[in-house]
């Protein structure tokens, strides 16, 4: 079995083959399977689910009752993180900042933070808000080190690593405005 696959299926059983087992397979697929944004980055758009990060704070860990979600619109320079209970309460809010974003290389998105704050349910066209402007003190960036249709893996600024799997039952425009 590959490590892409292997990966995959820790996974899917978060918990079970341990951080350690999670990093040797993050490595050797770093290796392997490269991210070229040049030629990937039509790849990025699209909603994304956080399934494992290095991270210990509270809103980087992955728990089945909450959903950690990334909408990535990179041909709109535009991304989103949202944080929302899993299942039908998740329509009803969530917490979600905005962020401008620019594939600056052939691995590095920068992100500026523009807004945050609650995010409702959708009334027909509109969605419910209540957002307030974000200071970001510092440049963000995340290195997309590997890229697939199903599978992101990302380095971030303050170096936590982040594992996400694609979200095919969502759309970008379910929750950003799509040009």
């Amino acid at each position: 079995m590959s490590h892409r696959d292997q990966l995959l299926r820790e996974l899917d059983q978060p918990g079970q083959g341990g951080d350690r087992r999670v990093e040797t397979l993050i490595q050797a697929l770093e290796q392997e399977e490269p991210a070229d944004l040049e030629r990937q980055r039509a790849l990025l758009e699209g909603v994304w689910e956080l399934r494992w990060s290095s991270s210990r704070l509270p809103y980087l860990l992955v728990a089945p009752w909450l959903e950690n979600l990334q909408i990535l619109l990179p041909e709109q320079g535009r991304g989103m993180n949202l944080l929302r209970p899993a299942g039908p309460l998740g329509a009803l809010a969530a917490i979600s900042i905005e962020a401008s974003l620019a594939v600056v290389g052939p691995q590095r998105v920068s992100v500026a933070f523009e807004q945050g704050g609650w995010l409702g349910p959708r009334f027909g066209e509109q969605r419910l808000r209540l957002f307030r402007a974000v200071r970001q003190p510092y440049p963000a960036w995340l290195d997309i080190t590997v890229l697939d249709q199903d599978l992101r893996i990302c380095r971030g600024n303050a170096g936590t690593v982040f594992v996400l799997k694609r979200r095919t039952d969502l759309r970008p425009g379910d929750f950003l405005s799509v040009a």
